[in-house]
């Protein structure tokens, strides 16, 4: 500990107020404390009860700041702001698995649009939900548009000049602000029925309904009460699709929290006017080890806002340490009262198990995904090194494929996988400069002799820096190489490979029958179609086979693009490489405009727009994916 942090500790207040713990000047940590002084004199003094990641925190420590308030709520709500603004890393964060839609009422405009909204931002816009995907938000806003007359279009509205109304107003969908026929009060007046609805107070609507659809039938206007007939069943349909779960008409949110490996798993479930409207899982990344207590007060911290009214009752499934300043802050913020509650019994208490079992559920799917995934990247891998007899897990292959029209525009691809998962930005190109004609053989040698020496030179500087291999863009030398095809291109591959000195294990993977060849082996691997260390080795070798075909037809486009644009009156040789040179790809020429084209260095007007037209007459569709960037070939 240096003697300015400890000058710093000794002279700390006995006040209440937040810390700002730093490392490097970063701010990785922000606490909140009745007093400074007990509270952070703690971390450094060493004690067992302190968590591994409380140790690890501790230090990387260099340095703290604080700032002083005047009480515990205070506290609580700096320590609050400062976290969603600065997100330290020791921090319980709020992590949202899922992106839910919402519906969005913006009581900001005169007359509001209920719409769909793929995610909450802090807007000042009303929000309802989560949904359970977006079919069942637009059949909610289908009934809202069926049952209450509001505008859907987004219109600009100008009171003093009324424009003409839309089909919808004809058909009564809509009563036409855009036109001048509702004031902006008696507008509000139908959003506000609309917002009630929205929270789950259907019972009015329904009455509304029923009477409408009674006093139309009475007058014997039949027509008028099928259509208050189909508004019913349309509310009753929603309503059927929302669980009844109490009889209290109550508004309530529970909340449920749970360890998961390193992180902690928070359900919320949404209760209005006593049903059960939508739910929504969240992730607090690094907060496992956490009293669920103190997860739940962070996560009710960070979610609740200026666009996330708290209802008047909030179940949980642990105590928070601090009931009475959060329940304090939450009501104060928000200007009425809010209620927090942990049940130990009776329907409350069910409503939290609800949600724990919610979690739980969750939890094993997550834990059968994370082993599917081992078994297809690490436990892939695994098998690999068995079968093959590695001396040591083969973390990063390269994968390499020719390919050709013919013998010409003939191109090489490499691709990577890490740990088992495609590392896409690893990928190269190559141009193949040495070898005229069809010949794969010696096209694989030039391709593996060209990366490995650029990887030896490179690790070697690297290494002279005191440099990470793994961070240079050849210098990572690879556990396993794959070349596509058989016994052919795997001795022209291991010539390279020996010619440069290394001993890389290396493989062939014929298409035939799908057989392993290995290097001065006549004899062949089949593994079991069903093996995961032979999807890994297909995937590499099938993406391999597509990133070099993609390049192949892109060089192709781009020759015969370079080959019409000789055509050109006033187009040479010199022309065609400034002109193919300013755009780099053929698909930016094809989209070009004519001033675009004019901005090429030294072409004359006339042939600018004589290139104009050519684009204009030969444009054809790009093939999906193809990309003429050359991902740093050599």
């Amino acid at each position: 500990m240096s003697p300015a942090l400890e000058f710093k500790i000794a002279n700390l207040p006995d006040s209440p107020g937040c810390y700002l713990m730093k490392s490097e000047g970063e701010i990785i940590y922000v606490g909140k404390a009745k007093n400074l002084k007990n509270r952070v004199s703690q971390y450094f003094h060493w004690s067992a009860q302190h968590s591994p990641k409380v140790r690890a925190m501790v230090a990387k420590i260099d340095d703290f700041d604080i700032m002083l308030v005047d009480g515990e709520l205070e506290a609580f709500t700096l320590e609050c702001n400062l976290i969603k603004l600065h997100m330290p890393h020791y921090n319980i964060r709020l992590k949202d698995d899922k992106a839910y839609p919402y519906i969005r009422v913006d009581l900001q405009e005169p007359f509001p649009r209920v719409d769909l909204a793929r995610r909450q931002e802090k807007d000042g816009a009303k929000y309802f939900g989560p949904y359970q995907g977006a079919t069942v938000v637009r059949e909610v806003l289908d009934v809202v548009r069926m049952v209450f007359p509001i505008r859907t279009c987004r219109r600009a509205i100008d009171p003093g000049k009324p424009g003409r109304p839309c089909v919808h107003a004809q058909i009564g969908q809509c009563p036409a602000p855009c036109a001048g026929k509702v004031s902006e009060a008696e507008y509000r007046a139908t959003i506000s029925q609309v917002i009630d609805f929205l929270n789950g107070k259907y019972a009015p609507v329904l009455d509304a309904l029923k009477a409408k659809m009674a006093e139309a039938a009475a007058g014997m206007n039949y027509e008028r009460a099928a259509v208050y007939r189909d508004r019913i069943r349309a509310v009753e349909a929603v309503m059927q699709k929302q669980k009844a779960i109490s009889t209290a008409q109550a508004d309530q949110d529970i909340i449920a929290a749970m360890p998961h490996e390193a992180d902690a798993m928070v359900q919320l479930m949404f209760v209005r006017s006593g049903r059960m409207i939508g739910s929504e899982r969240f992730t607090l990344e690094g907060a496992g080890d956490e009293p669920m207590g103190e997860v739940l007060t962070q996560f009710m911290l960070q979610y609740y806002g200026p666009e996330i009214t708290p209802p008047n009752e909030i179940l949980l499934s642990a105590a928070p340490p601090e009931h009475d300043v959060i329940e304090q802050l939450l009501s104060e913020q928000h200007g009425r009262r809010t209620y927090i509650l942990a049940p130990r019994r009776g329907e409350k208490l069910k409503l939290v198990n609800m949600a724990l079992k919610n979690l739980r559920d969750e939890a094993h799917k997550v834990d059968r995904r994370n082993a599917t995934s081992r078994a297809r990247t690490i436990g892939a891998l695994e098998e690999l090194q068995q079968v093959l007899g590695l001396p040591a897990l083969p973390r990063r292959i390269e994968g390499y494929d020719i390919s050709n029209t013919q013998g010409a525009l003939s191109v090489a691809s490499e691709v990577v996988m890490v740990d088992g998962v495609s590392a896409n930005r690893e990928y190269r190109h190559y141009r193949i400069k040495t070898v005229e004609g069809a010949n794969d053989f010696a096209s694989m040698y030039e391709v593996i002799t060209r990366r490995l020496s650029h990887g030896l030179d490179e690790l070697e500087e690297r290494r002279a820096q005191g440099l990470d291999p793994e961070g240079g863009k050849f210098s990572w030398l690879p556990d396993l190489i794959l070349v596509d095809g058989g016994r052919g291109q795997l001795a022209a591959a291991m010539e390279a490979m020996e010619g440069q000195g290394l001993n890389i294990p290396m493989i062939g993977l014929a298409k035939r029958i799908e057989e392993i060849v290995l290097p001065g082996q006549e004899e062949s691997i089949l593994l079991d179609r069903h093996s995961n260390a032979l999807h890994l080795i297909q995937r590499v070798r099938d993406e391999s086979h597509r990133f070099a075909i993609i390049h192949h037809r892109a060089l192709r486009s781009r020759a015969s693009i370079a080959s019409k644009l000789d055509g050109i009156p006033g187009v040479g040789e010199k022309r065609r490489r400034a002109i193919l040179k300013h755009f780099k790809t053929v698909e930016a020429l094809k989209a070009a405009s004519l001033d675009d084209i004019r901005a090429v260095p030294g072409l004359p007007e006339n042939v600018a727009a004589a290139v104009y037209r050519f684009v204009c007459e030969t444009q054809a569709p790009v093939e999906d994916g193809e990309n003429t960037k050359d991902k740093g070939g050599t």
